[in-house]
């Protein structure tokens, strides 16, 4: 069978991952690469493929089978219709759209297409992660009692001086980097019912938020507590102890902890901790690990787009999966300004 031919869209931080993974995933191959500036000229070069500064060049030219949205977060939606109303099969990368009622829009083109469409929250497809939801699966956890999770890291003036990640609506923390964490709550846990929320943007002074803190309530019954920063030092994040990112440095750390009925977990350092009989704080707790094979979770995110695009599977992170994360972040902001409690 043919490789299945990708344009990547966007040639930025993220579109450069992309690039990179389709050199290293099965049953894909970059075709094209659409950006309007140099830089992605100069990357379409090094991969010796076409370079397009317009979706509409890239559409006309022909050449390609599916594509990888990765430009601003503002310019998902409207990128993302163009592409499934031409009947090409879409991975988004997060969040899905700056708004619910966006993406309730981008829903229904999906709908009334028919053409695959799937969000890039590529922790899903870690193994480490799928080993977390099986032994939740397999009541080894029990029920979700509590959770905490950190997302703190520290980035530079520079970042920001990509326009965009300061305007409203389209950046700041919440919906550049939570959104990834509230993905991977939900994926494990199930839906969230109610949320209540802090916001600040005093360090920076930007028009966008820099922290965040949420109480966040199950649907099942279970809490979590939910802190975040692009202002702070610190290694306590996800990304910067998983190494799937291989801009990112890798530290010795834990950034997610979940107490269940019947166990306690970790991650990303995948530890699993029980009671020798039944659960006692008197006792001393053993700690085991998650039972997995490693894996790049980017390269099994694009073969999955693979398998979607061919028709192969259903996506494993929907349109409504990503609307439904969106939900969640909107309920913190309007928490935040109203000081009450949200439901969902």
């Amino acid at each position: 069978m043919a490789d299945l031919r990708v344009a990547v869209i966007g040639a930025g931080i993220i579109g450069g991952t992309h690039i990179a993974t389709l050199g290293r995933s099965r049953g894909v191959a970059l075709c094209a690469v659409v950006d309007p500036t140099d830089a992605g000229a100069a990357q379409a070069a090094e991969q010796d493929v076409p370079h397009y500064r317009d979706v509409s060049d890239l559409l006309n030219a022909g050449g390609a089978d599916a594509a990888v949205v990765a430009t601003p977060n503002h310019t998902h939606v409207p990128i993302a219709t163009v592409l499934l109303r031409a009947g090409l099969p879409v991975l988004l990368e997060k969040p899905v759209a700056n708004s619910v009622a966006e993406g309730l829009e981008l829903q229904a083109v999906v709908e009334a297409t028919g053409v695959p469409l799937l969000v890039g929250h590529h922790r899903r497809h870690n193994p480490m992660v799928k080993a977390a939801r099986a032994a939740i699966a397999d009541g080894l956890f029990g029920t979700l009692v509590t959770a905490n999770v950190q997302a703190v890291m520290a980035k530079p003036a520079a970042y920001f001086d990509v326009k965009w990640r300061s305007q409203p609506g389209a950046g700041g923390v919440m919906a550049i980097n939570l959104i990834h964490e509230i993905d991977l709550l939900r994926h494990l846990f199930g839906e969230i019912s109610e949320a209540q929320g802090l916001v600040s943007g005093a360090v920076r002074g930007l028009e966008v938020e820099d922290s965040a803190a949420a109480i966040l309530t199950f649907a099942n019954g279970g809490i979590a507590s939910v802190v975040t920063t692009d202002a702070g030092c610190g290694p306590w994040t996800y990304d910067l102890g998983s190494g799937e990112s291989p801009r990112l440095p890798v530290h010795d750390i834990y950034a997610h902890s979940y107490a269940g009925t019947k166990a306690g977990m970790s991650l990303p350092d995948a530890a699993f901790w029980t009671h020798p009989g039944t659960p006692d704080w008197f006792d001393r707790m053993e700690r085991g690990t998650l039972d997995f094979a490693p894996a790049d979770p980017f390269v099994g995110q694009m073969e999955h787009f693979g398998a979607l695009a061919r028709g192969d599977t259903a996506p494993l992170v929907s349109c409504a999966d990503g609307i439904a994360n969106m939900a969640v972040i909107e309920a913190i902001r309007r928490s935040a300004e109203t000081g009450e409690r949200v439901r969902l």
